[in-house]
């Protein structure tokens, strides 16, 4: 890796690469990260190819929805990260008022370790903070957590300047960063 990371929103421009990223081997595609987006209608349908279609369909839609990381012109990394207001059932504030959560990233096996995460979460915070969000609230675990664990743990985001507010569920971590 070059180390000079740039980063872009999935776009309708940039959808072949975020497909091409979610097509590696250990990648999230078999949620397409939608786990916390997905309305009633669209949980009955909960398989890998129906998640596909429905956050293509969001893209499409021009909903914001999260950031690929680039090195070079090669998609590396992902964060989602998007108005509270386009997930359900996060826990955390009741407030979406100018609140915007990062729910998960996605970092493949061979570029772990290289300090990807925490560039990620800060491209998350300036992206949030360029859309008028006031507040980004995260949901990490724990890192013996058996769970969830592509939220990211407490202590990354602890060293990037989010504060604790809470639990949601047993597992998750509620943090916030004033923007």
């Amino acid at each position: 890796m070059t180390g000079a990371l740039t980063f872009r929103p999935v776009t309708a421009e940039t959808v072949s690469d975020f497909e091409k990223l979610f097509a590696a081997k250990g990648s999230p595609n078999w949620c397409w990260c939608m786990a916390w987006r997905a309305t009633p209608a669209e949980i009955k349908d909960s398989k890998s190819p129906a998640r596909r279609e429905q956050i293509l369909g969001r893209i499409a839609d021009g909903v914001p929805v999260g950031l690929l990381a680039y090195d070079g012109a090669e998609p590396v990394a992902w964060v989602s990260v998007a108005p509270k207001s386009s997930f359900r059932n996060l826990g955390g504030t009741e407030d979406e008022d100018s609140v915007w959560s990062l729910t998960c990233m996605f970092v493949p096996r061979a570029r772990r370790g290289a300090g990807l995460s925490a560039r990620l979460i800060e491209a998350a915070a300036d992206y949030a903070r360029q859309y008028g969000a006031r507040l980004l609230e995260a949901y990490p675990v724990d890192p013996a957590s058996p769970s969830y664990r592509h939220m990211g743990f407490v202590a990354a985001f602890e060293r990037l300047g989010f504060t604790p507010a809470g639990m949601a569920g047993s597992r998750r971590h509620v943090m916030h960063r004033s923007l």
